[in-house]
């Protein structure tokens, strides 16, 4: 599988409820029966949002017994956070003066 894109783990986050996961899981592993809790959302669509942000590579899932519990892969997001500026500042930031116009 392909490692997502810069742009497939910011489409990922961009959703209230997956940002909202991604800040919980930043205080620690949770099973999925304490996320419904903590956003007062059926499971179903708990485990939805988790899956995206398992397919952007930014959680992880362990199936303990009955129970899956996600960890936040840190890595992956300050990964995100050096390759997003990598991708916007690919040429070093002119301090003076625009040089490259069209007018």
């Amino acid at each position: 599988m392909a490692r997502p894109s810069v742009l497939d783990q910011l489409k990922a986050l961009s959703h209230e409820i997956r940002y909202d996961l991604v800040r919980h899981l930043a205080e620690g592993e949770r099973c999925v029966c304490d996320l419904e809790a903590l956003l007062d959302l059926p499971q179903s669509k708990v485990s939805y949002h988790l899956g995206i942000l398992r397919e952007a590579d930014l959680v992880t899932a362990e199936q303990r017994g009955k129970n899956t519990y996600y960890t936040l892969r840190q890595d992956q997001l300050f990964l995100l956070g050096g390759a997003l500026l990598s991708e916007i500042f690919r040429e070093p930031l002119a301090l003076m003066h625009q040089t490259k116009s069209i007018c």
